[in-house]
């Protein structure tokens, strides 16, 4: 490298680096949870809800609801749980492996590691549970504590219209 082209290099990188500085706080890609719920027609539907970060003292956090316990479960791969519904309300976390979630209109919801889903289809339905991938499917359980604790707790919207 030429010093001419090592100049060059260093005056893009600085030009970079205030330009960045000039747009402020870092932007953050939306963070979704999904939401699985029993709609006025019996069928289980599904939205996406984003978690609404505020600042802590060394982070910024998003309170889920409370939660009774915590469980693992191991899935192995091609696994089906054909038509149910959630046997509580609960957080359903992927650890590792993959699955989706299928509804009655066919729409299918990948489930990759990482990924948060909010079980409240109680009654219907329901939807089927698939273990896709060739490794098992871990996931970690959150149970949502009892209704009459949710005060305390950020409740997450209700929607106005039937969803897929």
């Amino acid at each position: 490298m030429t010093k001419s082209t090592a100049i060059w290099a260093a005056m893009l990188a600085l030009s970079v680096l205030f330009t960045s500085a000039q747009t402020g706080a870092q932007k953050h890609r939306p963070f979704l949870i999904n939401r699985l719920y029993t709609g006025p027609d019996g069928q289980t539907h599904a939205e996406q809800v984003e978690a609404k970060f505020t600042a802590g003292s060394t982070n910024e956090v998003f309170k889920l609801m409370a939660v009774n316990g915590a469980e693992l479960h191991r899935t192995p791969p091609g696994t089906v749980q054909d038509w149910h519904t959630a046997p509580r309300r609960q957080y359903v976390i992927t650890l590792s492996g993959q699955g989706e979630v299928e509804l009655a209109t066919g729409k299918k919801i990948q489930l990759r590691p990482g990924d948060i889903d909010l079980a409240e289809d109680l009654t219907g339905k329901g939807h089927i549970t698939r273990v896709v991938g060739n490794e098992d499917r871990v996931t970690l359980t959150l149970p949502v504590d009892d209704q009459s604790k949710r005060a305390s707790v950020l409740p997450l919207p209700t929607p106005s219209s039937p969803g897929d």
